[in-house]
């Protein structure tokens, strides 16, 4: 059986309050996000202190992280390398003093709009050179790096993003596939490069076999909310047929991670619908991970 987790990010709650809610549902740990004011960052917990203060939320419920959403999105990758960079240490460096998860999860961070003077090729080497730095860095500390590919930033086609996981070729480093991301990426949405996959986020699973490192799981309507990326929706509400996707995932993608992280990314009042969701991933669990 799989653990399941809750995403922070979804969920705005002080992270004590949230804790003790997770707990009393079922969940076995916290997908943790490095976004103010709840999340956990350098800037947010600045003493030892603080540190372990916001940690005691997660061993007084019992809870473990599942993963770590570490907070980026202040910059754009590519006209603003060196601040992205030099972001990115500091929170590896937060993420190891915090030290309750291995995994790191990053995002290209930047539109998905070729910028001025670039080719789509040279976007594509700009990623696999700076990733392969990222991961090798992340190395050194002992994490695990798992890129989350979006209909919201660049490089979100199925045999783009495919590509770049194989050329960054480094053994901690793979992709983290959201569900909802997946199908809808595999419809072409926002893609510079369009890319439509006739089978869909099944043919997108098969793709990606090897190279998938950590899942969200989440329903999905194909359609893209206001801030230009997936509109995550709860299980039921969209389009996915999860007794093909969950067995897919595992026997054709060989994704053999710890957990399923249920993620309702901006959906509105999430927390209204987190029990609901807790139990249909725990009936997936039950039906196909035992």
């Amino acid at each position: 059986m799989k653990k399941i987790s809750i995403s922070s990010w979804a969920i705005p709650q002080h992270i004590d309050e949230l804790c003790k809610g997770a707990k009393k549902i079922g969940f076995d740990g916290i997908s943790l996000g490095g976004f103010a004011p709840y999340g956990a960052d350098a800037d947010l917990q600045k003493t030892p202190e603080e540190v372990e203060k916001y940690k005691k939320a997660f061993i007084d419920n019992g809870l473990q992280v599942a993963d770590y959403a570490i907070d980026l999105w202040s910059y754009d990758a590519l006209t603003q390398t060196g601040e992205w960079r030099a972001a990115y240490t500091r929170a590896l460096e937060y993420a190891k003093t915090f030290n309750m998860t291995n995994i790191i999860r990053i995002d290209t961070d930047s539109k998905p709009e070729l910028p001025e003077g670039m080719t789509y090729k040279e976007v594509k080497e700009f990623y696999i050179k700076n990733f392969k730095e990222m991961a090798q860095e992340a190395a050194t500390y002992g994490f695990e790096v798992v890129w989350e590919f979006e209909p919201g930033f660049i490089l979100n086609e199925p045999s783009n993003i495919v590509e770049v996981v194989k050329k960054v070729d480094e053994k901690n480093f793979s992709l983290l596939f959201d569900t909802c991301h997946a199908y809808n990426v595999a419809l072409g949405l926002n893609g510079i490069d369009p890319e439509v996959l006739d089978g869909g986020i099944m043919e997108f699973i098969e793709m990606a076999k090897g190279h998938i490192g950590f899942v969200h799981l989440i329903d999905a309507d194909g359609t893209l909310n206001h801030d230009n990326t997936s509109e995550h929706v709860p299980f039921g509400d969209g389009k996915i047929d999860f007794d093909e996707v969950v067995p897919a995932l595992m026997d054709i993608g060989g994704y053999k991670a710890d957990w399923w992280a249920i993620d309702l990314c901006e959906w509105p009042n999430a927390w209204e619908v987190t029990e609901k969701c807790y139990e249909f991933v725990n009936m997936i669990n039950q039906k196909y991970c035992k």
